[in-house]
């Protein structure tokens, strides 16, 4: 048996057995053999067939729709992560998913954190805009994110500082293999979102604008983000070094904190 499916049967089973019928408008009675919900009263509820819903929790090879997963969703209350759950071990896309925080914003607790973080820092949402940095960021970035944001401004992004601002050429040491590999990665992290308009109008724009870009997204490479060694020709510092860290807040998967350890030191 496929070890998805066992686990998605499984979690289910787990899902309906912690129902309790009353909170669904089902009698309790004293002819209930288990506690929780029955097979056919989850299969009514999501409007689905007993037996094609019976299937799917003993682990057999059953063709799981979207839209049945999402009602199951919604009739067994799941919360976020058991819905992701849900979807993953189905296989299936959940369509609701690009919905969710469709405006990222920083929590105000990982924002004033980022002042309190000794090297360079700084935030990234879904399409990789620069939600939050903190000053050795602005710093490090000059010409970039130490300049004042207006009222109307775009968020800053990380892939249109690359591709789009000449300065990043000169900036980011071994630019095309550095280029391509952000390119790689974005694919990687947005894999999910591809449909996504948001996505598509920023891909369309970079692919517009610079032929480089255009080119990479073409090869369709797909990079997992990593850490590593991250160099820099700063227009006062000079040559400067970073061991590069990203991590995801529990809560909100779709943001990253990005650390620069410095790996050398550099005078002014």
């Amino acid at each position: 048996m496929d070890t998805r499916r066992k686990e998605l049967g499984d979690f289910l089973q787990v899902l309906r057995q912690r129902s309790a019928p009353e909170e669904f408008g089902f009698p309790v009675g004293n002819r209930r053999r288990t506690k929780g919900l029955r097979r056919e009263e989850v299969a009514q509820l999501a409007g689905i067939s007993p037996t094609w819903y019976t299937w799917i929790e003993q682990g057999r090879e059953v063709n799981v729709s979207a839209d049945a997963l999402d009602r199951l969703s919604q009739v067994l209350k799941l919360s976020r992560s058991e819905r992701d759950y849900l979807f993953e071990m189905a296989g299936r896309r959940d369509p609701k998913g690009s919905h969710r925080d469709e405006q990222d914003a920083a929590p105000d607790e990982l924002i004033s954190m980022l002042a309190d973080i000794a090297i360079p820092a700084y935030v990234m949402g879904r399409y990789w805009d620069l939600l939050a940095w903190n000053q050795l960021a602005a710093n490090l970035f000059s010409g970039w994110l130490d300049q004042p944001l207006k009222k109307d401004s775009p968020t800053p992004n990380l892939l249109k500082f690359v591709f789009l601002m000449p300065q990043a050429k000169d900036f980011v040491v071994n630019w095309e293999v550095r280029a391509r590999r952000i390119v790689a990665e974005f694919r990687a992290d947005c894999r999910s979102r591809l449909e996504e308009p948001a996505l598509q109008r920023l891909v369309a724009e970079l692919t517009q604008s610079s032929p480089e870009f255009a080119r990479f997204w073409q090869q369709h490479d797909v990079l997992e983000r990593q850490g590593g060694q991250r160099s820099f020709n700063h227009p006062k510092q000079g040559l400067i070094s970073y061991q590069q860290f990203t991590l995801r807040p529990v809560d909100q998967d779709q943001l990253k904190l990005v650390l620069l350890k410095p790996l050398q030191q550099t005078t002014p």
